[in-house]
């Protein structure tokens, strides 16, 4: 799945038209707004609308399923955690320590407020990690750079960004070679092993990766240096970008959907 965070998916719909400083502008409004909303109800609205923005950009639905699958084990700890350990008023389950066992006996409860803060914990995930893959799906990475230069960054900013966003894919590759050629070498740790037999076995999936990560980050370093990265402050592109009407409505809607939660958040305190 990571390698298809980044992974970019032609179309012809309203989102992928939109100039991508109007979606970085979009994703950064949305990020304050999922970091500063406090409330479960507008964490869920945030949610329910990246969901049918996905909808609207006509991205796979498979992988929205995949963020759900992914991230299913941090919400059951989120959720045992938060029930246990986060302060509330309204006690649902107490003590869940039995009260004969010694010294601990009758410790522990589970709150409704607890539960809420958890969920609300959830949503707040869910909608940002369906955010950045939003932006990331419906823009080739060369527009993004440029964008992102556009707004005002350096091209070496825009570089960095956009190097590490290729990288996401070639590293999911390199990884199931490396996996590939363990199984070759008849480790099972990966498929039948128990979870300690795993984490014995990740050492020898981590290490040829680091190495080869770290060769590729050398080889890119000499070939930029080689063509004189950096050494002018401004460039010229041979594709160039232009805000039209439409990317300036969607720019304004995103800052008033963000400012409108915000405010309703706050009177709701």
């Amino acid at each position: 799945m990571a390698g298809s965070l980044v992974t970019y998916y032609p179309g012809n719909t309203i989102f992928h038209r939109l100039d991508p400083r109007a979606k970085i502008v979009f994703m950064f409004a949305v990020s304050i707004v999922i970091f500063g909303v406090q409330n479960l109800p507008l964490s869920i609205v945030i949610f329910v609308t990246m969901c049918v923005l996905w909808v609207v950009a006509k991205l796979p639905t498979k992988i929205l399923f995949g963020f759900l699958k992914a991230l299913l084990p941090v919400f059951i700890f989120l959720l045992i955690v938060q029930a246990i350990l986060y302060p509330g008023d309204t006690i649902l389950i107490k003590p869940l320590i039995p009260r004969f066992i010694p010294l601990i006996g009758g410790a522990g409860r589970i709150t409704l407020q607890g539960i809420l803060f958890a969920l609300l914990l959830m949503f707040r995930l869910l909608a940002m990690v369906i955010l950045l893959p939003l932006v990331s799906m419906t823009t080739p990475v060369q527009t993004m750079a440029l964008g992102i230069t556009r707004l005002g960054f350096s091209y070496q900013l825009a570089y960095t960004i956009t190097a590490a966003l290729n990288m996401v894919p070639i590293l999911q590759n390199e990884l199931s070679s490396i996996v590939d050629a363990q199984k070759l070498r008849a480790m099972q740790s990966f498929e039948k092993g128990k979870l300690r037999d795993k984490f014995k076995a990740y050492p020898a999936l981590v290490t040829p990766l680091v190495i080869g990560a770290m060769r590729r980050a050398q080889a890119m370093s000499v070939a930029m240096d080689s063509r004189a990265f950096g050494a002018s402050r401004s460039r010229t592109y041979i594709q160039d970008i232009q805000l039209h009407t439409y990317d300036w409505i969607f720019m304004a809607a995103s800052l008033l959907y963000a400012a409108g939660l915000i405010a309703i958040n706050l009177l709701q305190k």
